[in-house]
């Protein structure tokens, strides 16, 4: 297969750094793709065709990235691309996830697979009955630092775990009226260290007990969220860890995983435009400017995800991040948010049973 067209649905904000990202993988910019060798794109030409509601929109993005602009989802899926990403709001994920499956072509969805795990697992069902490859959207499973740990938990170099602390925090919340739908922090944004979590360790989180706050816009503990969070984690093995988050770090940016062992330990995050600074006298450490968004601090992830894909459709990989994996994060978020609410630990397992798995 000397060339690959990629459709694109959904051209909002994090539909064009996907459509840039798509562009880029035949300027040879991409780089390896964590864990693997040469570009995925390498001899190989990726074409781009978009489609949005927001027509007028999507043919300027298409204009800008000399791609091709499709006026509707079936006309795109009736072009003959090999491959279809979609970067739409949560609501119409399961639809356009059918509507590839039934196409025969590999998907890639942006977290998660649907506005809750209940109604994820129907799509999970048709996906499995038709066969269907669906990616989804962790860009972290393809940061080079969570990488690099995982080879490192991998090949023994940190002993045996005693201790995880993952950090998410943004430097400002996001939109009250986005709050209001998001359901809460531990879904919105959390769930990307459940999934680094699981992925990381190759361990499941079996109970979750969590406590929050609300120190800033009262608006915020309104619409029935909080605005600092932190879990304690247990593993299936006894392992216990730590997840926090906030939407008010001023800093900037700030995602770290911090790994310890009985021989060694690590930290994803640390570098020199980490969000924080030492009150250790004479230490500089970190000189850059800290990260301002997800979009900055995940910049090289964000393409390299994509990169993947194009390895799916052209059968050089596995599947990196399936629907399952997916549900399996969103089924710990759950989780703790159930905690945060009920002020008690709870169990996944628990909530998996509601749930009806």
């Amino acid at each position: 297969m000397n060339s690959i067209t990629l459709g694109l649905v959904g051209v909002g904000r994090i539909g064009v750094m996907h459509a840039n990202n798509i562009a880029s993988l035949n300027e040879g910019s991409d780089g390896p793709v964590a864990g693997h060798g040469a570009s995925p794109a390498a001899g190989v030409n990726v074409r781009l065709k978009v489609t949005d509601v927001a027509a007028d929109h999507a043919r300027s993005v298409a204009a800008g990235l000399g791609a091709g602009f499709v006026p509707t989802v079936q006309e795109l899926l009736d072009s003959g691309i090999d491959g279809l990403v979609i970067a739409t709001g949560t609501a119409t994920h399961p639809g356009l996830i059918r509507a590839g499956v039934e196409a025969g072509i590999p998907v890639f969805c942006e977290k998660p697979v649907a506005m809750n795990v209940g109604d994820s697992l129907p799509v999970l069902e048709h996906i499995r009955q038709n066969r269907g490859v669906v990616q989804i959207g962790h860009q972290r499973r393809f940061d080079a630092g969570y990488v690099e740990a995982k080879r490192a938990f991998t090949a023994g170099e940190l002993g045996w775990i005693h201790s995880l602390r993952a950090v998410t925090c943004d430097m400002a919340p996001p939109p009250v009226e986005f709050l209001a739908t998001s359901g809460g922090l531990f879904r919105d944004c959390s769930v990307h260290d459940f999934d680094i979590l699981r992925w990381l360790t190759g361990r499941e989180i079996v109970e979750v007990y969590a406590r929050g706050s609300n120190n800033g816009d009262p608006a915020i503990g309104s619409v029935g969220d909080v605005d600092t969070a932190l879990a304690l984690v247990t593993f299936d093995d006894g392992t216990v860890g730590t997840v926090s988050a906030s939407r008010y770090n001023g800093a900037g940016h700030d995602v770290r995983l911090e790994i310890q062992g009985s021989a060694g330990s690590v930290m994803v995050g640390l570098d020199d435009q980490s969000a924080l600074a030492s009150a250790e006298p004479g230490i500089a450490f970190p000189s850059g400017a800290p990260h301002k968004t997800f979009a900055d601090r995940f910049h090289q992830a964000y393409r390299s995800e994509l990169a993947a894909f194009v390895e799916v459709i052209l059968g050089k990989r596995e599947n990196p991040c399936t629907p399952e994996d997916a549900v399996a994060a969103s089924r710990v978020a759950d989780a703790a948010q159930a905690s945060l609410e009920s002020g008690m630990p709870v169990t996944v397992a628990v909530v998996a049973d509601r749930q009806g798995v």
